[in-house]
C-alpha cells in the first residue's frame, strides 16, 4: 500500500507523520518506507524574495528548528558551567551562550544572562565584518574591545565559527 503526504498513520503502539511531497510505502508485514515523492515535490526560488522573513515557512519547522538551536545555545552553558574555574560562571552563572548566523544575528540565545546578548551581537557583527573572508575552520576569536562590542575589561566574548562540509 502507498500513501502520499500529507498523512497521518496511526495504529496501537506509534504514530507516523507523511509530509507533505513524501510518499509512505507499507508491506504485508506492516513496515513502513518513508521516501521523497519526487512527482509533485514543490520547488521555492530563494531569489523572488528581496527579504529572508519574507520566505514562507512551516511553522512545525519553524519550532522544531528553534527548540534545537535553543538546545544547543543551552548545552554550550551547561558545558561551559561545568567546566569553568571561575565562581562567577560556575556558581554565580554570569555567562550568556547564542548561536548567531553567518552576518552576526542572533539566532538563538540560551537563558543565561540576557544582559549580555546585545552586546554579544554586536561583537560578533563586527567580528565577521572584519574578518571577512579570512576565517578559518577551527579558529577562535576572544574579544572585548569596547570599539567592537564589548561592555567592560571582565566580559570577554568568545566567538567560534561552525562550517558545514568545510
Amino acid at each position: 500500500m502507498e500513501i502520499a503526504g500529507p498523512a497521518i498513520i496511526l495504529n496501537k503502539t506509534s504514530t507516523v507523520v507523511i509530509e507533505p511531497y513524501w510518499l509512505a510505502k507499507i508491506d504485508i508485514y506492516g513496515n513502513v518506507e518513508i521516501s521523497a515523492d519526487q512527482s509533485g515535490a514543490a520547488t521555492v526560488d530563494f531569489e523572488q524574495y528581496e527579504y529572508p522573513e519574507d520566505v514562507p515557512c512551516d511553522p512545525i519547522d519553524l519550532s522544531i528548528f528553534g527548540h534545537r538551536f535553543m538546545s544547543i545555545a543551552e548545552q554550550m552553558g551547561t558545558t561551559l558551567q561545568r567546566t569553568s574555574a571561575s565562581t562567577n560562571i560556575k556558581e554565580r552563572l554570569d555567562f550568556s551562550c547564542a548561536l548567531f548566523d553567518p552576518e552576526g544575528c542572533l539566532v538563538a540565545n540560551a537563558p543565561h544572562v540576557p544582559v549580555h546578548l546585545g552586546s554579544m551581537q554586536e561583537a560578533v557583527a563586527f567580528q565577521v565584518k572584519q574578518l571577512g573572508e579570512n576565517w578559518r575552520e577551527g579558529e577562535v576569536i576572544l574579544t572585548n574591545h569596547p570599539t567592537a562590542g564589548g561592555t567592560h575589561l571582565p566580559d570577554m566574548t568568545i566567538i567560534t565559527p561552525v562550517y558545514s562540509q568545510g
